[in-house]
């Protein structure tokens, strides 16, 4: 019944979906080149190339097993699945929602940069949520209070380059990172269930390694790259 009379009476989602308009008009843009250069450069996936691999170094230095890496691989792949590729194949198409640069209300006033328009549609942000789960899932299976920090602000970082590109409504972004919250919890929560009987196979000493096995000195690495990574992200804005 509830449902009903949230169908019947459309107008709190047209006053979300106006307010979600004056917000994204807000944040979208600058007179800046050197923004406008950052977010191109953060936006690619390239860019955060050499911090997938460092990930992928913390994983198979810190499990013995063969088995124990594919799951987690397949976890990774999992996030990816339901979070990216879910999005892009049927809640974008299903939903149908335009991108603000080619929203017919606003698209005109959209601030666009170098031309990257992104695809018709963008509910929701799959950049929000592949990055999101994936940092959740990370959170779950290293427990490093310090990496799950740098990989919040590397998917806000992504987060944020949508928005000012004028490619994602804030909502959009919202939507996609409490996707990316549930995908990145139940994939590691898969992961868990088919690896919690598989033996780590070393001893471990509790100020060394984090409470799921992980080595400290491992889970920092990637940190080092992510900030290595935007030191070159804005190196390269000032100097193009």
């Amino acid at each position: 019944m509830l449902f009903d009379i949230l169908l019947s009476d459309a107008s709190w989602l047209s006053t979300l979906e106006a307010l979600d308009k004056q917000l994204l008009l807000a944040l979208n843009g600058s007179d800046s080149l050197f923004l406008d250069r950052a977010a191109r450069t953060l936006t690619t996936a390239l860019t955060w190339l050499p911090f997938y691999i460092s990930l992928f170094y913390v994983v198979l230095k810190n499990n013995d097993s063969f088995l124990r890496i594919l799951l987690v691989l397949g976890g990774a792949g999992l996030c990816v699945l339901l979070a990216g590729a879910v999005d892009d194949m049927v809640v974008k198409p299903g939903v149908a929602r335009w991108r603000p640069t080619h929203d017919p209300e606003i698209g005109t006033l959209v601030d666009v940069v170098d031309g990257y328009r992104g695809g018709n549609y963008g509910f929701f942000s799959a950049h929000a949520s592949n990055t999101f789960s994936i940092a959740v899932f990370f959170w779950w299976l290293v427990r490093s209070r310090l990496l799950t920090v740098a990989m919040v602000i590397w998917s806000l970082t992504n987060c944020w380059t949508r928005v000012y590109l004028g490619v994602h409504f804030p909502g959009d972004i919202l939507v996609g990172l409490l996707w990316g919250f549930m995908v990145g919890s139940f994939s590691y929560w898969v992961y868990y269930r088919l690896s919690r009987n598989i033996a780590l196979g070393r001893r471990l000493i509790s100020q060394q390694y984090t409470a799921t096995g992980y080595q400290h000195a491992d889970a920092d690495i990637p940190v080092a790259v992510l900030v290595l990574t935007l030191v070159y992200a804005l190196i390269k804005s000032c100097i193009l």
